[in-house]
């Protein structure tokens, strides 16, 4: 992955817009690839490595939002929304469907380099810095119910349904909560360990990404044994089978 640069699909039917982010994407030293709707990208995907879709909300044809599921239900790769949908409902359903990141345009150039960085850094290892990749004190595997998650080879599986699988953002949400396990974490820390710098990736999306890794991992969610809220303080991930905590 290291001498392999990094392909961008942008599934966007205004033609202007396209362009300027496939500008963005060639500064950065990617490979912008580009698509006007979500058929079109099919075909892409079929034909080319990609590494991270950036997918407009209002598409043609197919809905942003809807291509955005098929593709989360078919792999794990990066996707960020860019959409002109500014209110919080919709970027918390953006969120809550299948992307790993929220971008309303009108954008800083800086504020979607920056998320697609952040993604990129979840979805693929080398990209990470060295001490995100070499924590000792990581416990190698966790067993949380039904899933077996091992976080030095990011994987995880769910032991009763094989073909359920975790998002970046959700795996990168339990790498950040097994750092310190039985233990609370803030919702600024989890955020900043996201990456999400901007003041539009508001507390409430850390609370979508719990409440998605909760209806995942957690037999029963609204008594969540694992997730935990440490009201004040965060959430927390327990490692004690016999605890819950709505």
């Amino acid at each position: 992955m290291l001498n392999e640069r990094i392909r961008i699909l942008i599934v966007e039917d205004d033609p202007d817009m396209a362009e300027l982010i496939s500008d963005l994407v060639e500064a950065e030293g990617w490979i912008p690839l580009t698509a006007p709707s979500a058929e079109e990208a099919t075909v892409v995907l079929a034909r080319e490595t990609v590494h991270l879709v950036l997918v407009d909300h209002n598409l043609p044809g197919t809905s942003g939002r809807t291509f955005a599921q098929r593709l989360r239900a078919q792999t794990n790769i990066g996707i960020v929304m860019v959409t002109a949908a500014g209110s919080a409902a919709d970027r918390v359903l953006g969120l809550e469907t299948a992307a790993d990141d929220y971008v309303v345009k009108p954008f800083e150039p800086i504020e979607l380099t920056a998320r697609i960085k952040a993604v990129l850094r979840r979805t693929i290892p080398s990209l990470k810095p060295e001490r995100e990749t070499e924590r000792e004190h990581e416990p190698a595997a966790l067993k949380l119910g039904d899933w077996s998650v091992d976080l030095k080879k990011r994987r995880a599986i769910c032991l009763s349904d094989p073909t359920k699988s975790l998002t970046s953002a959700e795996f990168a949400l339990l790498e950040i909560l097994a750092e310190t396990p039985n233990m609370p974490v803030s919702r600024a820390h989890i955020l900043d360990r996201l990456g999400a710098e901007s003041e539009r990736y508001i507390d409430r999306n850390v609370d979508v990404l719990v409440l998605r890794l909760r209806r995942k991992i957690e037999r029963n969610p609204d008594l969540p044994r694992h997730i935990q809220t440490r009201r004040g303080k965060g959430y927390m991930l327990s490692t004690d089978e016999g605890e819950s905590s709505p």
